[in-house]
């Protein structure tokens, strides 16, 4: 009986210890995971860094003749970008930056500013230092400033908010600025179009956190959620189409009786053609996401109201 009592008592010893050092492997594995993960986390995050702060620097970088103060100004924001960009996509749950988690949105948006500023900057320099680069941008700009400069355009509106003391060479510049900016944000747009039409967005398969992907919405404010998600995605696309018209002709009565409008020097006219097509875009593209956001919750709104409605029948029947 003894022995017996001994041999139980020898097992259940083995298996404590075994059940101790799986738990403590799992728990390794977890740590290792984790760290793996912060690793990644911060690596992709000083990238994404300094792709931020390369991208403010290169109109510096490209143009001839920048002034000492303009490239400490530059070197300060970009600075200040990057530092940000560090911190918001190093941290575990971001204060600012949408989608962070959500890829390729901010990719997307990423690549077309920082395209548009290039390719901006190599026209601009073109100017004094033409390469045969500069020329095919050069013409391709104007072949779609023309095209989309008619009545009541953005492109035609944007020419009339520059002062009319501007020689034709300006105007040809801005209106090729114009078209190649145009062309960029339409390029982004239709890509992430795209990718929502190819179900890749968000991608299969993973959960959408709204609290890390969605920082400055808070779910818990009030009111049903998908009504405020497609309330904020129509109030978004609307912006996204009305901005290009109304933003050239606030300039231009805000700018009537004080300095007019030249965008003469090249890192004036580079940064203000960004903006103008890049920020509308970037609207049209939230209220795109927005109510991709609102159908994904609907649908799953159903799919538990099914589910629940299919248990209920068979504890009836039970």
């Amino acid at each position: 009986m003894r022995q017996n009592l001994g041999k139980i008592e020898a097992i259940r010893h083995k298996v404590r210890t075994q059940a101790t050092r799986q738990r403590a492997g799992f728990l390794n594995a977890r740590r290792s995971e984790g760290g793996l993960s912060t690793v990644f986390r911060l690596t992709g995050a000083v990238v994404r860094a300094v792709l931020v702060m390369l991208m403010v620097a290169i109109p510096s970088l490209l143009l001839p003749e920048v002034a000492a103060d303009t490239k400490q100004m530059v070197a300060l924001v970009a600075l200040f970008l990057g530092v940000l960009t560090l911190v918001e996509y190093a941290a575990t749950y971001p204060s600012l930056i949408e989608f962070r988690d959500a890829p390729p949105f901010n990719r997307i948006r990423f690549l077309a500013i920082f395209l548009t500023v290039l390719v901006l900057s190599l026209i601009a320099k073109g100017q004094t230092e033409p390469t045969k680069v500069s020329l095919i941008l050069e013409i391709l700009g104007g072949m779609i400033g023309r095209a989309i400069d008619f009545p009541f355009s953005p492109v035609r509106l944007v020419l009339l908010a520059v002062s009319e003391d501007v020689g034709t060479a300006q105007l040809v510049l801005v209106r090729t600025a114009a078209g190649l900016s145009y062309l960029v944000s339409l390029a982004m747009l239709t890509i992430f179009v795209l990718c929502l039409r190819s179900g890749n967005w968000p991608a299969r398969g993973s959960s959408f956190n709204v609290w890390v992907n969605l920082p400055t919405f808070d779910p818990t404010a009030g009111g049903d959620v998908i009504y405020r998600l497609e309330r904020d995605a129509r109030v978004n696309i609307a912006l996204g189409f009305l901005l290009p018209f109304l933003v050239p002709a606030v300039v231009k009565a805000a700018t009537s009786g004080i300095a007019p409008v030249t965008l003469s020097n090249p890192q004036v006219l580079i940064w203000t053609m960004a903006a103008w097509s890049f920020l509308p875009a970037s609207l049209f593209m939230r209220g795109i996401a927005m109510g991709r956001l609102a159908d994904m919750i609907r649908v799953q709104r159903r799919a538990a109201a099914v589910e629940a409605e299919e248990k209920g029948a068979v504890l009836a029947h039970a």
